[in-house]
């Protein structure tokens, strides 16, 4: 290494250590922003669902750069993928759900990015400008039921999504019996998939505890992301999906 080499090198490490992951995070995800609005979607059967409110709709409890950055970069890139993994195959004409259903058998490719979309889609839709309080009627009363009151559950599931080693997710889901449970995934992995180790069922809620859903606003704080959370919970669709699942 020559003299200006090394003097070069010094002054990148001296201007690292000045700047916060933080920052550096925030470079990283507007470069991943800037280029995958840039990038058109692979054509395929998969399409990337247009977010149901604004950007800040859900601040401060998640803010509007993580929402634009997790929505028109994070999904639209699994979706992306997802075409361009399906597209010739037999796989190209499978619903998602079969795709999720049969993920033991699927391409890691398929699988990943399958989990992936299905997740965020479900995501967005659980989550409400006007959202937290408390579930009502016939969830708010199993939810008692099963778990003792409304704030233990909020304690497993916090415990579920904080407990979880590096990426994934957090789920409350209903079984073929009708019955309520608190699981995690990891990486985009869902209660839906017939994955070994994964207990089967209907998710209703979901939350996602990768770093790209929470960085920007609480650096390494998940549980503080996680206690923001429950006052943007849309609880009236999470009932909707709960009797659905009851009922199927």
């Amino acid at each position: 290494m020559n003299k200006r080499d090394f003097l070069q090198r010094g002054l990148l490490l001296a201007i690292s250590g000045l700047v916060s992951p933080a920052l550096l995070a925030r470079a990283r995800d507007e470069k991943f922003l800037a280029e995958a609005r840039a990038t058109p979607i692979a054509e395929g059967p998969f399409t990337l669902p247009a977010l149901p409110y604004a950007f800040n709709a859900l601040e401060p409890h998640i803010d509007a750069r993580t929402m634009e950055i997790h929505h028109d970069a994070h999904h639209k890139t699994y979706v992306s993928k997802l075409n361009e993994a399906v597209v010739g195959k037999p796989q190209e004409k499978m619903s998602l759900a079969e795709l999720l259903a049969s993920a033991s058998k699927q391409p890691d490719a398929v699988r990943n990015n399958a989990g992936g979309h299905w997740n965020h889609s479900m995501f967005w839709q659980i989550l409400a400008a006007k959202g937290g309080g408390q579930p009502t009627g016939s969830l708010a009363a199993d939810l008692t039921k099963t778990f003792g009151s409304y704030e233990k559950f909020q304690e497993e599931f916090a415990k579920a999504a904080t407990g979880r080693f590096g990426s994934g997710w957090a789920w409350l889901s209903v079984d073929k019996a009708g019955k309520l449970f608190i699981s995690s995934t990891p990486n985009q992995d869902n209660p839906l998939m017939d994955l070994p180790g994964v207990q089967r069922g209907t998710p209703i809620l979901g939350l996602d505890v990768w770093e790209h859903a929470y960085y920007l606003k609480y650096q390494n704080k998940r549980p503080d992301y996680v206690k923001a959370f429950w006052n943007a919970v849309n609880w009236s669709a999470v009932g909707q999906r709960y009797d659905a699942a009851r009922k199927s």
